[in-house]
């Protein structure tokens, strides 16, 4: 199994007036195509730094990141933008929907700004997300009119509908009651079972460390800890290697 994610000996610092705070310190993490991978840790560890590198939504102080085979710190910003529309997909704790757009149209826009679809093409990708996450009869519905579990199926609706290779996730069920973060944890899982894309969560949410097919442990911008869960099984993706 080909890693699809790979840091090798990272830093990220950030200067805080006189001082620099150190978030990520000589990290080397690997991902495997088809993971189910949560980064895991404490607020202020280090993770939401760590997915916003891969995310190519930050760049390192030094060391390398690749997405899909390249070298993020080498890729203009151009490259950086395509790739973010075309490998990425990207799932907030706070949805981040248009309020001005209904469902259908929220879902449609990471096409528009990709281009090179007919309308006809982005109307049946969109409808086929749709269907997945189970929203076919709120398309006309703006994201005011939704639940909370609503508005999250139609933002893991709109990171899929480019067919990405990968799906990062910033605490997605944060903002969702048990039950309704629940069922999100199930949807996510099954479309990385039936589509082996790689879904990677940052996240302290015990129920989403419960699906995943391998936990990465950060504190203090460290990698500590890794380990398989229990919802890991004989084909199940388990490749990938960490060090701190």
């Amino acid at each position: 199994m080909s890693a699809i994610v790979a840091l090798k000996n990272v830093v990220k610092e950030y200067p805080l007036g006189a001082t620099t705070v150190r978030a990520l310190k000589r990290v080397d993490l690997e991902i495997d195509r088809g993971e189910f991978t949560v980064i895991a840790g404490p607020s202020g560890s280090g993770k939401s730094t760590l997915l916003n590198l891969i995310g190519c939504i930050d760049v390192a102080t030094s060391g390398e990141v690749l997405v899909g085979g390249q070298n993020t710190s080498s890729l203009n910003d151009n490259q950086l933008t395509q790739l973010r529309l075309r490998k990425l997909g990207f799932i907030f704790q706070s949805f981040n929907l248009i309020a001005v757009l209904d469902v259908f149209q929220n879902i449609e826009f990471p096409l528009l700004l990709q281009g090179g679809l007919t309308a006809g093409e982005r109307q049946t990708r969109v409808m086929d997300v749709v269907e997945k996450v189970g929203l076919k009869t709120q398309l006309r519905q703006r994201p005011s009119e939704l639940s909370g579990g609503q508005r999250q199926r139609v933002a893991i609706a709109r990171a899929l509908v480019t067919r990405p290779e990968i799906v990062l996730a910033d605490e997605p069920t944060a903002n969702l009651d048990s039950a309704t973060g629940g069922s999100i944890i199930t949807l996510m899982r099954d479309l990385n079972r039936a589509d082996k894309t790689t879904f990677i969560f940052s996240t302290h949410d015990h129920r989403v460390m419960e699906q995943a097919d391998r936990v990465v442990t950060i504190l203090d911008g460290v990698v500590n800890a890794q380990g398989l869960s229990a919802a890991a099984d004989d084909s199940a993706p388990t490749g990938g290697s960490v060090h701190a």
